[in-house]
């Protein structure tokens, strides 16, 4: 079965931390372009990415996709806490666009789990 990426509701949030996270960079320091700025960035592409990438593959493939949107998820959300740690980002901030990743991570662990059901059916 083939889905439409533009349709799941795990693509339009990774699409708003996505655009969330490019913000946030624009105030970090100079001295972190090539590094915290870029991971994040990067970590955050790969989320709604690796779903469009995955919806037009078979139900098996498509959960190694998720697999792999999960776990930028995850690697985003540390160097979110990394950019707090260094004062990059406020309490209030780091708090808004971590539940975000969090929502995110909920909901595609539930859409892998529902993808496994139908296979298994």
């Amino acid at each position: 079965m083939r889905h439409n990426f533009k349709n799941l509701k795990i693509w339009v949030l990774s699409m708003e931390i996505t655009s969330d996270i490019h913000k946030l960079c624009l105030n970090f320091p100079n001295n972190e372009v090539y590094g915290l700025i870029s991971q994040m960035n990067r970590s955050a592409v790969s989320m709604p990415s690796n779903i469009a990438e995955g919806s037009n593959r078979s139900n098996k493939h498509f959960q190694h996709y998720l697999n792999i949107s999960l776990g930028s998820s995850f690697e985003l959300q540390t160097q979110l806490l990394i950019a707090y740690q260094n004062q990059y980002l406020s309490k209030d901030k780091t708090e808004e666009i971590e539940n975000k990743i969090i929502e995110f991570q909920k909901m595609t662990t539930g859409f892998i789990t529902k993808l496994d059901t139908s296979l298994s059916s």
